[in-house]
C-alpha cells in the first residue's frame, strides 16, 4: 500500500526536498542519511541498469522491476519516474495499478509522445492536452487508495512557450492531479509565475546541467514550491568520483584513495550482518 507520508508532507505546506536514486548503492547511502522520501528517477535508473539513454526505451515491466527493488531497499517513501504510461489509457491504467502494488507512493506522468525524451534534452513532442487529461482521469481511477498520488508533468515550455505551460497545468489540475510539474522551465521568474498562478502544489525539478536555474533550497521554498526534486545530483557526483578514482589508477596506481568510503560499513549498509547472523544460527 502507498505510504500516507508524501499527501501527509505536502498538507502540511512545508517545503522538503527528494534526492533521486539511480541505484540501489544509492539507496543504502540515502538510508543511511535518513530521508522521508525519495526519488526512483527514470533517467538514471535506466542509465544504471541497461547504460541506456531515458528515451522510452526501457519497457514499463524493466522500469516496474526496477521501482519494486527501489522499494524493497529503500527506509523511505518512493515518487516513481512513470513516464508517459508506457502508453494508451489502457497502459496508463496497468501502469498505476502495477506501481502501486509494488508499494510505490506517487507516480509522476508527463504528456510527451510515445516514446519520450529526457526532459531537459532536445527533441520532445508533446500530446494534444485533451488526451493527457484522459491519462490524468484514468490514473486517478485506477489507484487503490488516496495515498497513491498522481504527479502531472508538462514538458511543453521548449516547444510551445510558458503560456501553453500554464494551460496544461491548469488542465491537468481539474483532470485530479494532485502535484503538477512544469518542467524545464527557463527562469526563476517562471518558476516564481508558475507557484503564484497554479491552485495544486507545484514541485521543482533540480536537474543539474540541464535548462532550469538551481537556487538554494531556501530560494525554492521563498518562490513558493512544495517540493524539490534532485534526479541527477547523486548520479553526477558518484561519475566525478569514479572518474577521478580511476585515472588516479590509471595514471599512479593509486587503488586506496583518501576519503574512499569504509567497506565494513558499507557491509552493513546492504545487509550482510542479517547474512552473518543467519550463517551462525544454520551454517553447518
Amino acid at each position: 500500500m502507498a505510504n500516507p507520508i508524501f499527501r501527509q508532507k505536502l498538507e502540511s505546506g512545508k517545503f522538503f526536498v527528494v534526492p533521486g536514486i539511480q541505484d540501489m548503492i544509492t539507496a543504502a547511502i540515502a538510508n543511511k542519511v535518513g530521508f522521508d522520501l525519495v526519488y526512483g528517477t527514470g533517467y538514471w535508473l535506466t542509465a544504471s541498469a541497461w547504460g541506456l539513454p531515458d528515451a522510452g526505451i526501457a519497457t514499463y515491466t524493466e522500469m516496474l522491476n526496477r521501482m519494486s527493488t527501489l522499494v524493497r531497499t529503500s527506509n523511505s517513501a518512493v515518487i516513481a519516474d512513470g513516464d508517459t504510461g508506457y502508453g494508451g489509457l489502457l497502459n496508463v491504467h496497468h501502469t498505476v495499478k502495477g506501481y502501486e502494488a509494488a508499494g510505490v507512493t506517487a507516480i509522476q506522468l508527463e504528456d510527451q509522445e510515445f516514446p519520450k525524451k529526457c526532459g531537459h534534452t532536445p527533441g520532445r513532442r508533446c500530446v494534444p492536452i485533451e488526451d493527457m487529461v484522459d491519462k490524468i482521469k484514468v490514473a486517478v481511477e485506477a489507484r487503490e487508495s488516496d495515498d497513491f498520488l498522481i504527479l502531472a508533468r508538462t514538458d511543453a515550455r521548449q516547444s510551445e512557450g510558458f503560456d501553453s505551460v500554464m494551460r496544461r497545468m491548469e488542465a491537468y489540475s481539474k483532470a485530479g492531479a494532485h502535484v503538477l510539474f512544469p518542467e524545464a522551465l527557463e527562469s526563476e521568474e517562471e518558476m516564481a509565475k508558475a507557484c503564484a498562478n497554479l491552485d495544486k502544489p507545484v514541485m521543482a525539478n533540480m536537474a543539474n546541467g540541464g535548462s532550469t536555474p538551481i537556487p538554494n533550497a531556501s530560494v525554492l521554498e521563498e518562490i513558493g514550491y512544495a517540493y524539490a526534486i534532485y534526479p541527477s545530483l547523486t548520479s553526477l557526483v558518484a561519475a566525478t568520483a569514479m572518474e577521478k578514482c580511476l585515472r588516479d589508477l590509471k595514471d599512479h596506481g593509486i587503488g586506496e584513495p583518501e576519503g574512499i568510503f569504509n567497506f565494513k560499513e558499507f557491509c552493513g549498509l546492504i545487509g550482510f550482518q542479517e547474512v552473518w547472523d543467519f550463517d551462525k544460527k544454520w551454517a553447518k
